[in-house]
């Protein structure tokens, strides 16, 4: 048996290619959009990939169900509670897929979402009896469980769900021998669940000893814990779940459609249409020269999470990337199937050396400076855009904090104070942040350069201290 992990770290989803070596014959579980990086791995492995598995509906991405059955004639697997608009195959509680020496027995999983699976594989070689992992969807992962909200809307509650999702872990998963890998969909930095470990796999028994969800407990008490303080949903999650139910174009005919190159003539005319113009470039770019108007969501930060949460389905996009990127910016914003690009301004900023006035620059700030302003007589107001975890762990004195999120909708709570300083953790989202005050109108304020990290390596003080949480 051949059997790899992919793991994205952008969107922290794992997905896996598994394949019987003597008969070429693979499956692929759970796959990204973008699908050129399995074929390549598979031709060089000999393998054909001949099935397209999808443990359920993902939220956070747009999976490559079709674009596998477009590109190879794979065949698509789901859970026998799953309506779509495209053809597929059904898989019940103990279906069998073989190829080779290959099994994927499937174990009807629901409480994440009602089709959830989860998915046994057995390389018959070694042992006919005992699985050697179970890939676990978003039903296990290492550290937690998959949070039971997001398909509360569906006709069926939260409560109603977790006790589903405790009926699954109960009865399906902890049964299996404590040697079994585990190998989930998401790792952390994931928001479809509230405690994901770093480690993108583990053991059935190391489970049993360090995951709080797998505790003795009565389903009661499980659904209280799994379904108190689960972090915000981003607003795409129920857009991808519903594309993943849907028939769509496939990420290669999209991206021949809207990469296309855009005069600054056209871009200010979309612009007065009310296309979203979104610069990609790292904050110190941005903040050295941005097209007025514009919103800074960088390409090396968890990009298609923040595009996702912040910019708006409704209305068009054009990229603003340095000469090079438009088509990674374009192809990441198709991983959570934002296809609504009108183009990318062709030439990036060079387009504007000409035009100062469509050109604005930013302050940054230091730790060391924002240390002296806070000393002055007239001290900024500090805005604070993490998350309310990661503030009540620990924060700058007298900080306000509105996570980026919930920035917009909170737009009222701003301080319109013209001294003010911008921080995150580490200068990515608080440029975000300082972009969308000024395209808002609300305040012009420098963001602060590394973030609280730097604020902390300048020896600058943090309440409550950490040691203390």
């Amino acid at each position: 048996m051949y059997f790899k992990q992919f793991y994205l770290g952008c969107l922290a989803h794992a997905s896996y290619l598994i394949g019987d070596e003597k008969s070429g014959e693979a499956a692929i579980v759970d796959p990204q959009r973008d699908i050129a990086h399995y074929l390549e791995e598979a031709q060089a492995q000999g393998l054909h990939i001949r099935h397209v598995l999808l443990t359920h509906f993902h939220a956070d991405f747009v999976s490559g169900h079709l674009e596998f059955r477009d590109t190879v004639g794979a065949q698509i697997y789901l859970g026998a509670r799953a309506e779509a608009e495209y053809d597929f195959t059904p898989l019940h509680d103990g279906d069998e897929l073989t190829f080779g020496q290959v099994k994927l027995k499937v174990l009807e999983t629901p409480g994440h979402t009602p089709e959830s699976i989860c998915i046994l594989v057995y390389d018959q070689d070694r042992d006919h009896d005992k699985p050697h992992a179970v890939l676990t969807g978003d039903t296990l992962f290492i550290g937690d469980v998959g949070r039971p909200d997001l398909m509360a809307s569906l006709g069926i509650t939260e409560a109603e769900l977790a006790g589903m999702l405790y009926d699954s872990i109960q009865q399906k998963l902890l049964p299996l021998p404590d040697e079994t890998l585990v190998y989930p969909a998401h790792g952390a930095g994931s928001m479809c669940g509230k405690n994901l470990s770093k480690e993108t796999f583990s053991t059935l028994g190391e489970q049993r000893k360090y995951n709080y969800a797998l505790k003795p407990m009565s389903k009661a008490e499980f659904i209280e814990v799994v379904t108190t303080d689960q972090p915000d949903a981003p607003k795409y999650f129920s857009y991808d779940a519903m594309l993943n139910r849907q028939e769509r174009s496939t990420l290669k005919d999209t991206l021949a459609k809207v990469l296309k190159p855009l005069s600054l003539d056209a871009v200010m005319r979309l612009k007065q249409e009310d296309a979203q113009i979104l610069d990609v470039r790292d904050p110190s770019e941005f903040a050295s020269a941005h097209m007025v108007g514009s919103i800074n969501i960088g390409l090396k930060g968890q990009y298609a999470h923040w595009c996702g949460s912040l910019l708006d389905r409704t209305r068009q996009i054009v990229i603003i990337a340095d000469p090079g990127r438009e088509e990674e910016a374009a192809m990441r914003l198709g991983r959570i199937g934002f296809d609504h690009i009108a183009g990318y301004l062709d030439g990036g900023m060079l387009a504007l050396r000409d035009h100062p006035d469509l050109v604005r620059r930013c302050e940054r700030v230091t730790a060391e400076e924002l240390a002296e302003r806070l000393a002055s007589a007239e001290p900024p107001v500090v805005l604070d855009v993490r998350s309310e975890r990661e503030y009540q762990t620990k924060h700058i004195e007298g900080s306000v904090n509105i996570p980026l999120n919930r920035l917009v909708e909170r737009l009222k709570d701003v301080p319109r104070s013209k001294n003010m300083v911008i921080h995150c953790a580490g200068g990515y989202r608080s440029s975000i942040a300082a972009s969308l005050l000024r395209l808002h109108d609300v305040v012009d304020a420098p963001d602060l350069v590394g973030g609280i990290a730097a604020w902390e390596a300048a020896k600058q003080k943090v309440v409550p201290s950490p040691l203390s949480v």
